[in-house]
């Protein structure tokens, strides 16, 4: 099937979205190439790597950005390097916005961000992709969980507004009536609410704003294009690892960060009440059903992604990223180029997104990843 910048992700093509419930590597700096922390602390072999296509990669590579991705990249980075002998990844978490301006610096070949590249942005990126620019590649899917922890309640269920208002320190006690009124029969305390948030520019901020700009437009009235966290207040945290264990230590305390450090840090996440039939579950096969409703509005190679963040579509959980490659289209350093094609057509592949899964994040729909299979390949 042609992708078309008016069509909707078939819903077929979410096939391959299928999530266990496996832990998220959670360890990065192992040297064990071969297998990757279970969520008891053990090991867990990973996908083998024999179908691991080197490819003239050598060397070393540096990336940088999101960190939303990080766990996801660990994966990768374990396997290709156990089948590339002699080439090391380097990806560093600093965030999106931090990722974004390394790439437009010269410093990174490619660059990980939970949003696709702005015009100006494009723009810079021209100077360093000499006759090209930069192009977003989307790589994987997920949910920005609304992590929280408050003694006694389990199950707790928000929605757009008071997430929103929440955030913007407009609703301060966890007993407030808002709350209470999603939560019929919970026993809310009279408690301060400890808000966290990203100290760092973040495309995981961005996507937060986005979905708060779309779903509580009343009650959210910051630029929802700022990956820089725009309300006042609050405490801030650098990294989704950061805001995770902030949350984790403080009790009252909420954040947003993506789904697997939910997970590896056994972290309860907040359903969202969006206007279905019940509140939906933060989670992978969830949010898969509202990335199959994102359209393509990039052009040519860029493959950048419009998601519908006021879903009300029955289990579709509607705080969602996709994060994506940055690289040039033309004009990639040449000692590098090898190494950046051989390392994303394996994310890209059958075995990549396979790991995905495995891992808990959301494995690109079918489409997509055939489309992005196409590309790589491309990149000079």
């Amino acid at each position: 099937m042609k992708l078309s910048r008016k069509n909707g992700l078939r819903a077929s093509a979410i096939g391959a979205l299928v999530v266990s419930g496996a832990l998220v590597l959670s360890a990065c700096g192992s040297d064990n190439n071969s297998e990757t922390p279970a969520k008891d602390g053990g090991a867990k072999t990973s996908a083998a790597a024999s179908n691991i296509a080197c490819e003239g990669a050598k060397g070393q590579l540096l990336a940088a950005g999101s960190s939303a991705q990080k766990n996801a990249m660990d994966l990768w980075v374990k396997n290709f390097q156990a089948a590339c002998s002699g080439v090391e990844i380097n990806y560093q978490g600093i965030g999106s916005g931090g990722g974004i301006t390394k790439f437009n610096q010269g410093q990174v070949a490619f660059a990980g961000s939970d949003s696709a590249l702005k015009d100006e942005e494009v723009a810079e990126s021209q100077k360093i992709c000499k006759g090209g620019k930069g192009v977003n590649l989307p790589m994987v899917g997920g949910p920005i969980a609304i992590g929280y922890k408050l003694e006694g309640v389990d199950n707790l269920v928000l929605d757009a507004s008071t997430i929103a208002k929440i955030f913007d320190n407009k609703i301060t006690k966890w007993n407030d009536p808002a709350i209470a009124k999603l939560n019929p029969g919970a026993k809310l305390p009279d408690s301060t609410i400890q808000a966290f948030h990203r100290s760092d520019e973040s495309g995981t901020t961005q996507n937060l704003g986005k979905y708060l700009s779309t779903a509580a437009a009343a009650d959210w009235k910051h630029d929802p294009k700022s990956k820089s966290w725009p309300a006042q207040g609050g405490q801030a945290a650098n990294g989704s690892s950061g805001v995770a264990t902030a949350v984790k230590d403080a009790e009252g305390s909420i954040g947003y960060f993506e789904l697997s450090y939910a997970t590896a840090n056994k972290i309860s996440t907040v359903s969202i009440n969006t206007g279905a039939a019940a509140p939906v579950a933060a989670s992978s096969e969830n949010a898969s059903k509202a990335i199959a409703a994102a359209k393509v509005k990039g052009t040519g190679n860029d493959v950048a992604l419009s998601l519908d963040y006021a879903t009300k579509a029955e289990g579709a959980y509607p705080i969602v990223l996709v994060t994506y490659e940055i690289a040039c289209d033309k004009g990639n350093k040449a000692e590098t180029l090898p190494t950046l094609k051989a390392f994303l057509n394996y994310t890209v592949s059958e075995e990549g997104q396979k790991v995905l899964a495995e891992a808990g994040y959301a494995p690109l729909p079918a489409e997509i990843a055939a489309k992005v299979r196409a590309i790589v390949p491309t990149l000079s």
